[in-house]
């Protein structure tokens, strides 16, 4: 029994999984040549991020805009269809992508799955390697996250749980806050989200990883500032901030999303942050689909990881990504230990390089903070989807085998290669970009789906 324990502990301690190492050269292979550079996560850290889809389109909010297609409400929730395609996505973003991934529990609002079952496509993600993340709008209780926490006989299901509540004044119907006209009439039930979650821990020991998501259009883009200096004091993990494209349901499209450019939503995060928020230096996949800052915050104040101003941060990510990009650091303390000490063994010039970086984030938090405070993680991020119009003629030259003439679809084809989020295909064996599933491939499915699983049985 010890002896297994120790091979088992031996085993996952290892720096990089074979098959995530094999999956991370894959990546590398495939990206364009503009978007392999030294600041690029992809393929030398991470393979990217995972979606599921059609597995429970349905939504009880209506949000302008709105990315589902407009045949996703007339697809019942079915426990069965749901666990059935989360198991084969999963199997099959195993077999190309290796383990430890994030993979996002996402289409409708999938808290109408109802707990059990909730936890059981958890359960099921995380049984193939996956780090299952729960997509919601947020608007339920205390009772219905116990349930999904916990399994028949009290006990706790799992160790931890990360979800994604998306709050903005563009979505219509949640229970406490039908019609927002402001930002600031979410912020009770963005505490009670985090709230729920601080007391499952308090009361079961089930720990939580939350993040904050946000649609910015030109009609809240000013409250953007206001929105990421509360997610950075309610104790959510990562702000993400979201400027609206022409995707999915036409009749929610009321503005001119255009007037909102990542430029601009980046600098409202700053201006909430309240310092500026380096991202050139990390880079996942295109830098006009995402930017990313990596940070610690602590009593308020946010430093980055990486200061991409000394040159010796910057030595230290080369040597990082370079000999141990692919780890998987959420690992339990004494697999994280054994690990951090093989790759210390193998590779010592490392020990230096670490100690100076550790020193100087350090010094960049500040030891009064640093003794007074409670240091945690905090990342800000921008994802910019691709208009519907331009992703569908760069999908299909692709499929063609053709680099587009026209320069808006031939970058829409780069932006494709570089994507850091897919989604699996098991009847065809293959991942697409979210932007292709969206865009060009959710209608035609949502109708099939409609079929299957009708509103109302024949």
């Amino acid at each position: 029994m010890i002896a297994t324990s120790l091979r088992s502990i031996w085993e996952r301690s290892r720096p990089v999984h074979p098959d995530t190492a094999a999956a991370l050269r894959t990546r590398w292979a495939e990206l364009p040549p503009v978007a392999r550079n030294p600041a690029q996560l992809l393929g030398r850290h991470t393979v990217g991020c995972e979606g599921t889809h059609g597995v429970f389109p349905r939504c009880n909010l209506a949000c302008t805009p709105c990315y589902h297609a407009r045949q996703a409400n007339s697809v019942r929730i079915d426990a069965e269809h749901t666990i059935k395609a989360v198991d084969a996505q999963m199997q099959l973003l195993r077999t190309l992508r290796g383990t430890g991934q994030h993979a996002q529990l996402i289409g409708g609002e999938v808290t109408l799955l109802g707990p059990e079952a909730h936890g059981d496509a958890l359960a099921v993600m995380e049984r193939h390697g996956r780090k299952p993340m729960s997509m919601t709008h947020g608007d339920f209780d205390y009772d219905y996250l116990e349930r999904l926490a916990l399994g028949a006989d009290g006990r706790r299901r799992f160790r931890l749980l990360r979800f994604a509540g998306h709050f903005d004044s563009l979505m219509l119907g949640r229970s406490d806050a039908p019609r927002p006209v402001e930002e600031a009439e979410l912020n009770p039930a963005r505490r009670r989200f985090v709230a729920n979650f601080e007391r499952l821990k308090q009361e079961h020991g089930v720990d939580y990883d939350l993040a904050h998501n946000m649609t910015v259009t030109p009609r809240n883009i000013g409250e953007v500032a206001q929105v990421a200096r509360i997610a950075m004091d309610m104790g959510y993990g990562m702000a993400s901030f979201q400027p609206a494209a022409y995707v999915g349901n036409p009749r929610r499209w009321r503005e001119d999303f255009h007037q909102v450019d990542m430029d601009t939503v980046w600098s409202e995060i700053e201006r909430g942050v309240g310092t500026r928020l380096p991202w050139a230096h990390l880079q996942m996949g295109d830098p006009r689909c995402n930017r990313s800052a990596y940070g610690v915050l602590t009593r308020g104040h946010w430093v980055p990881l990486l200061d991409d101003l000394d040159p010796r941060d910057l030595r230290m990510r080369d040597l990082f990504l370079t000999h141990c990009g692919g780890i998987d650091p959420q690992q339990p303390t004494a697999v994280l230990a054994l690990m951090i000490a093989r790759l210390a063994w193998r590779r010592p010039a490392l020990i230096p390089a670490a100690l100076g970086w550790a020193r100087r984030l350090l010094g960049r938090i500040g030891l009064r903070r640093l003794l007074r405070g409670r240091p945690r993680g905090m990342t800000f991020v921008v994802h910019a989807f691709m208009d519907a119009e331009v992703v569908l003629p760069a999908w299909e030259a692709m499929e063609r085998g053709e680099t587009a003439a026209d320069p808006q679809v031939r970058a829409a084809q780069e932006r494709l290669q570089a994507c850091s989020y897919a989604m699996a295909h098991p009847e065809t064996g293959r991942l697409v970009p979210a932007c292709v599933q969206h865009s060009v491939l959710d209608p035609e499915e949502n109708l099939r789906l409609a079929e299957l699983l009708p509103l109302v049985s024949a």
